[in-house]
């Protein structure tokens, strides 16, 4: 019952995991997840929310770690969510349900003490016209996407297209905001094509991370939103000659090279990412 060794920051795979079901705790803890979240919304009958509450915090009190998807702060079960999870060791950060104004993030990470992160997850139209209000909220850490809710906030459909605005609006918010790259919301079934090619286009659109509901699902995730070996081993080649030349700007195409080397380099690090080494 550890902590990931993946900054939440940059974290690919969130493996959301129902409250109600203790005996699955350790499970995903251990798993390849780059961080785990125990859902004591969506995922729990409101008459047994007190329950999947008192067995979460039991978990992280007891060495457990990671992260808990609260319910949202017009429910009459957001006060005591945060109540009870005030001061929990072992609560890496909140995921804020249904998150529509910047006042839900800053209420929520003040009543948590001010010092837990708060991860607002934008499920409705209203979240996403407030996205850039919402980033900039004090406490707000990242966003995500509650992609299953937003469908049916708006009539619109699963397509790639239909949801190119809801998620480009987040990746603008995120930047605005000074927050990392947000995360998409799960991609539900058990077809790992399907799930690579959603998680690419999640990547093409600028997010970062994405919920999963399944265990089988991780290895894929990790793989599709890292950088490849091929893209590691150019940041690590372009970086060493730039370095050889004494950090010498040649063109005005450099520098954004550089960027984008430097990013790919720190996360082929972070990930466990080997270039291929120069013969």
């Amino acid at each position: 019952m550890t902590a990931s060794t993946i900054d939440p920051a940059i974290a690919r795979s969130w493996l959301l995991v129902s409250g109600i079901r203790s005996e699955e705790f350790d499970a995903a803890s251990d798993s390849r997840a780059d961080q785990i979240i125990l859902d004591i919304e969506d995922a729990v009958d409101p008459k047994l929310k007190a329950d999947a509450r008192g067995s979460v915090i039991d978990w992280l009190t007891a060495g457990g770690v990671g992260w808990v998807r609260i319910n949202d702060r017009s429910t009459e079960f957001w006060s005591g969510d945060v109540d009870g999870l005030k001061g929990v060791p072992g609560l890496s950060g909140v995921m804020l349900a249904k998150t529509e104004s910047a006042e839900h993030v800053t209420e929520t990470f003040d009543r948590l003490g001010g010092t837990v992160p708060v991860l607002a997850l934008v499920e409705s139209a209203l979240g996403i016209e407030e996205a850039p209000s919402i980033a900039r909220a004090r406490g707000a850490f990242r966003l995500g996407f509650g992609s299953g809710d937003y469908r049916r906030d708006t009539g619109t459909s699963a397509d790639d297209l239909a949801m190119a605005y809801p998620r480009s609006r987040l990746v603008v918010a995120s930047r605005i905001g000074n927050l990392p790259g947000p995360i998409d919301g799960p991609t539900v079934g058990s077809s790992h094509p399907v799930l690579r090619q959603k998680s690419e286009h999640a990547v093409a659109m600028g997010l970062t991370g994405k919920l999963c509901l399944d265990l089988d699902q991780l290895s894929v995730i990790n793989e599709t939103i890292s950088p490849t070996v091929s893209d590691a081993t150019w940041a690590r080649d372009f970086l060493d000659d730039f370095e050889s030349r004494g950090r010498v700007i040649r063109d005005g195409s450099d520098l954004p090279r550089l960027g984008r080397a430097e990013k790919i380099d720190r996360l082929a690090k972070a990930f466990g990412i080997q270039p291929i080494a120069r013969r």
